[in-house]
């Protein structure tokens, strides 16, 4: 008698035979998280992008129904290595070159491709990896033009997740400067929302606005779990409106 499948959405938690069973059925969707490495300030931990899109694309593939959730990419463009720019100032940030990320996401989708997934969504995290992704799924479609295989590369998650989430706390009256682009008040309000156990919330004070010596673009020391959830619910349903769009055209 053959054991039931567990109730997951993730690649790596099932079998190839469990997997291969999900695609006969039709989950034909594969979302394929796009991290990154890097330092977040002295408060937040260097895996946030990874463990956060993580959480985040389990949350839009049980609300898509179809869909399973590849191995995140971890390791994506950063800035240069010598000298040093950007995050790869500081310890514990990972870059790799663009074309090498392209070459992976691209790999990553044919891989999708050849095991019978009919959609793959690239669902980018960290900005330096959007314009990539679009390149990659641009070149792919126009190479699968004659067949049923789509990449999609939905701006909307990370969009959601910096302007539409900044705008919303600017209506609940944080200021621009709070609200910050990196580490800052709405950056650390999702971590604390989705994966709490990466920030150090004894830290949080004491870090506005010192971009060029901590890494902290903006002022973390209001953030909370609460305000954090208001942007996961604002990514997960702007996320999941884009890709049923992209996947379903009229």
């Amino acid at each position: 008698m053959a054991a039931q499948a567990p109730d997951t959405v993730a690649l790596e938690a099932l079998t190839w035979t469990e997997l291969r069973a999900l695609i006969q059925a039709g989950k034909t969707t594969l979302i394929l998280p796009v991290g990154g490495t890097e330092q977040n300030g002295p408060h937040m931990a260097l895996g946030k992008h990874n463990a956060r899109v993580a959480v985040l694309s389990e949350k839009i593939a049980r609300a898509l129904g179809d869909a399973v959730v590849a191995p995140v990419l971890a390791y994506v463009p950063e800035g240069r290595l010598q000298p040093p720019t950007g995050h790869m100032r500081f310890p514990g940030t990972f870059t790799v070159p663009d074309e090498v990320f392209d070459k992976l996401l691209e790999a990553a989708t044919r891989s999708a491709r050849a095991h019978g997934f009919r959609h793959v969504v690239v669902l980018s995290d960290h900005g330096s990896t959007g314009p990539i992704a679009r390149a990659v799924a641009t070149r792919l479609n126009r190479e699968w033009a004659s067949t049923p295989v789509r990449v999609h590369a939905i701006d909307e998650y990370y969009q959601a997740a910096t302007v539409g989430f900044a705008r919303l706390l600017e209506e609940r009256g944080f200021r621009r400067e709070e609200i910050g682009q990196h580490a800052g008040l709405a950056d650390t309000s999702l971590t604390l929302a989705l994966v709490p156990a990466l920030v150090r919330s004894d830290g949080l004070r004491g870090h506005a606005g010192r971009e060029q010596d901590e890494g902290v673009s903006g002022d973390p020391a209001r953030a909370t779990p609460e305000l954090g959830a208001l942007g996961v619910d604002l990514i997960v349903r702007e996320t999941v409106r884009a890709i049923r769009r992209s996947t379903n055209p009229r």
